[in-house]
């Protein structure tokens, strides 16, 4: 395919994208004022859902400024041969394939994270804040940034950095590989995350015996899902949810 051709597809793709984003969130957004259903009505407490419709109108409005920001920064990152010149730096860095991918992928990560950082910081400390989900100090805020990178960084790179060695094993079975190595990773934090990443963002308490926890426990067994233990979390962002896993 001809590299010009390729260029404005995706460009396309991208805006494409954008524009069915945007027309389905529209949509959903104008069914932020409706009144609650008469089947449920006594079971929501009207001024909670009120606060919920309002909670739900900001964040909307502010991901149209979020991703309007993300598409404007990978197309000018396009034009302006963005990609192309942190190429150059990885390749000035190292000749080795799989070194070359990782710092590319790390410096356009970590510096999209970086340019989006006061939208992230404004979210927690403004819009969560307001509504009284916030639960973060500025140090918390900046402590889950770094883990989060170093996440990235381990799992993310240990991952990529093995698609590239498939890759570069088996060429034309690459896929097949790939997709081995995705489906086991995708199985294994289904059933671990729980145990293993939320701990590292967040302090898990059992939840007390009480009416919450008997209806939870009774739902699961209703459902056929037997909950060996039921947490609930005490977020450095919102507020305390309940969580369960078996």
């Amino acid at each position: 395919m001809n590299p010009q051709i390729l260029f404005y597809t995706l460009i396309g793709i991208i805006v494409v994208k954008f524009i069915f984003d945007t027309i389905l969130n529209a949509n959903n957004a104008k069914h932020f004022n409706d009144k609650i259903p008469e089947e449920l009505d006594g079971i929501y407490n009207d001024e909670e859902y009120l606060k919920s419709q309002e909670y739900k109108k900001e964040n909307y409005k502010f991901s149209l400024i979020t991703s309007s920001f993300s598409v404007l920064l990978t197309i000018s990152f396009f034009f302006f041969k963005g990609f192309a010149y942190v190429d150059n730096i990885a390749r000035d860095i190292s000749n080795n394939t799989i070194l070359i991918t990782l710092i590319f992928f790390g410096i356009i990560l970590f510096a999209s994270d970086i340019l989006t950082l006061p939208l992230s910081y404004y979210k927690t400390f403004v819009i969560e804040e307001k509504y009284g989900f916030n639960k973060s100090t500025f140090k918390t805020f900046i402590l889950d940034k770094i883990k989060g990178w170093l996440m990235m960084v381990i799992i993310g790179g240990g991952i990529l950095a093995l698609l590239v060695w498939f890759y570069q094993l088996t060429t034309t079975n690459f896929w097949l590989y790939a997709w081995g190595l995705i489906a086991i990773f995708t199985i294994f934090m289904n059933l671990f995350y729980s145990k293993l990443i939320v701990p590292i963002f967040n302090k898990q308490t059992p939840l007390e015996e009480g009416e919450l926890k008997t209806a939870i426990d009774k739902f699961g067994k209703k459902v056929g899902f037997k909950l060996n233990n039921i947490f609930v979390i005490d977020s450095s962002k919102r507020s305390t949810i309940d969580h369960a896993y078996y």
